[in-house]
């Protein structure tokens, strides 16, 4: 299976499909395969990117401090060495807060912006919700960590509480959607709605139920991101010149 060397770790990745680059980012103590269900149908229109981020799966794990602009300088580095120019990305909770962060950091790489199940605020300060102690407890569990050290989950844990965009969200420019259960109890409605406001031009779509409404809801997540995808290629297209008013 591929990975390559980018930055201070080794990488994995796959490659599925052709056509337009769309990337999926995980989130905390997923790898790759958070996305399982998903790669055939979008592989059948589009090239899709997936990776296991550093700390998860096959990737490295360094015992060092992380943070979400480290872990979306990865992601870039992996779309350089892979010779991808532009693409569209999608990113899952904590994947969502790398897809704003790559967004920030590297706008000419964002074609479009998917964020699913996310808030870019700052969560360390904030009051412990029975939500957030519920995943501290099961990030103790083996079973629950899959294989991956304790210090790597805790080391993207506070990476992904760390992180706060807010105060720059009017940067983006990238055509955005946000996708969220609007009973998410991990990253509040409300915070997906703050980024809508924040984010010029946002789209915003909710789904019954929580964190994880994408896996349960399939088929309809896999519209909206489609229809929106569609969209912005129907854009794209220049306008066939037999469709311009003739003139008698």
């Amino acid at each position: 299976m591929p990975s390559m060397r980018v930055n201070d770790i080794e990488m994995y990745y796959e490659i599925h499909g052709a056509g337009a680059p769309l990337v999926l980012i995980g989130g905390l103590n997923s790898d790759h395969m958070l996305f399982r269900t998903f790669i055939s149908p979008l592989a059948a229109r589009y090239r899709v990117i997936v990776f296991d981020n550093r700390g998860v799966g096959q990737s490295g794990k360094p015992d060092i401090p992380y943070t979400i602009e480290m872990m979306a300088d990865d992601t870039a580095g992996l779309l350089a060495a892979l010779g991808i120019e532009q693409a569209h990305i999608l990113g899952v909770s904590m994947g969502g807060r790398i897809a704003v962060a790559l967004t920030l950091q590297h706008p000419q790489l964002v074609k479009s912006l998917i964020l699913v199940s996310t808030g870019v605020k700052r969560l360390k300060d904030e009051p412990m919700t029975w939500a957030r102690r519920r995943v501290d407890l099961m990030l103790r569990l083996p079973w629950i960590r899959k294989g991956t050290p304790y210090y790597a989950v805790i080391r993207q844990r506070d990476a992904s509480r760390n992180y706060d965009a807010m105060d720059r969200l009017s940067e983006i420019h990238a055509p955005t959607l946000i996708l969220h259960g609007r009973q998410d109890k991990s990253a509040l409605l409300p915070l997906a709605e703050a980024m809508q406001q924040g984010i010029p031009g946002a789209k915003m779509q909710t789904f019954p139920g929580g964190h994880l409404f994408f896996i349960f809801r399939q088929q309809p997540f896999l519209a909206a991101v489609t229809d929106f995808l569609d969209a912005l290629d129907a854009q794209d297209k220049p306008s066939s010149p037999h469709s311009a008013p003739q003139n008698d």
